[in-house]
């Protein structure tokens, strides 16, 4: 069942994001999240190569995990599970396509075309894909063969300058559920303003073609109400979300958590989830990154933010935060 066909108008979908969305993240965003206002979440992506290789599979595979607790989460709140993954070589989506659906359970596979680090372009792969359509449509097509489910794309307006309506034209032709569209090129990385007005390109294109592909916007929606209006305006059917959450994480909650107890227990039950599921196997280092989405905006978050940073494992964090917590 194609189930981006049964959500509501507009929907709301969090961002596959590399180091942030793993299933840790996923859950607690989830926990937190209005059932009415997240509808798609996606796995960090995962190369194809990698996956099928006999030991790069246990490097890579980490990335579609899924926790007992964030399962059990996404089904009581009705939010759809999507793995994301990489690569250029149609044969190996068909086979990592086959194998995701033999051994996980995703509510639908979407296909990375947009990530603009160079290190991923020279395997021409990703967004290096926006030169290479033909290979691109082969890709959809292999995955679609060999998962049976509904297959979906994330990509970009252009790679060097904007080329949205032959790239997105081709990709419409061979009908992916649905198209996120970044509205930069692979050149703006994440500079600039995203170009919206490409997006409603893309949406018309796609109408004028009577296609059912689902378009949604992403780039630059600071709040779930900024999102209502953008999609209004640009007529998209979604609005994915990236680097909004990380200015708040409660950004698809019934209101904003702006009470610093709320902020610390968030923080702390980051931490001990995080040590449940990775100690051992993921980098305590990558925490990090997320103290100053719970950290900020009271009187000594600066100095809280700097000594969090300073410590080196879950205990040490998880003391610092504690003595803090002592303090009020």
């Amino acid at each position: 069942m194609n189930f981006w066909r049964q959500l509501p108008k507009p929907f709301f979908a969090l961002a596959p994001m590399e180091d942030v969305t793993d299933t840790v993240f996923r859950e607690l965003i989830a926990s937190i999240s209005s059932p009415d206002k997240l509808h798609v979440v996606f796995t960090e992506f995962m190369s194809v190569e990698g996956f099928l290789h006999d030991r790069g599979k246990e490097k890579v595979s980490h990335r579609l995990f899924v926790s007992r607790k964030e399962r059990e989460i996404l089904k009581a709140r009705g939010i759809k599970l999507v793995a994301q993954i990489w690569g250029s070589d149609p044969e190996m989506f068909l086979n990592s396509s086959r194998l995701i659906v033999d051994q996980y359970e995703f509510d639908g596979i979407d296909i990375n075309m947009g990530c603009p680090v160079k290190k991923i372009v020279k395997k021409s792969a990703c967004s290096a894909l926006i030169k290479s359509p033909e290979l691109a449509r082969e890709i959809v097509i292999a995955t679609k063969e060999g998962s049976g489910l509904p297959v979906s794309v994330k990509t970009r307006i252009g790679f060097n300058e904007v080329e949205t309506e032959n790239w997105i034209g081709k990709l419409l032709g061979v009908n992916p559920a649905a198209i996120t569209i970044h509205g930069r090129t692979q050149k703006m990385r994440s500079k600039g303003l995203a170009d919206w007005n490409e997006v409603l390109k893309a949406v018309q294109l796609r109408d004028s073609l009577n296609s059912d592909t689902l378009i949604l916007g992403n780039g630059d929606v600071s709040n779930y109400k900024e999102g209502l209006d953008r999609s209004a305006t640009f007529r998209t059917d979604g609005i994915m979300v990236g680097r909004g959450i990380f200015g708040n994480p409660a950004f698809f909650a019934d209101s904003e958590i702006t009470d610093l107890h709320q902020r610390i227990q968030l923080l702390k039950k980051h931490l001990i989830h995080f040590a449940d599921e990775w100690e051992g196997m993921k980098s305590y280092s990558l925490l990090k990154r997320f103290f100053k989405i719970y950290i900020h905006s009271f009187q000594d978050a600066t100095s809280l933010r700097a000594r969090l940073m300073n410590t080196n494992n879950y205990h040490e964090g998880m003391q610092v935060i504690e003595e803090f917590e002592a303090t009020f």
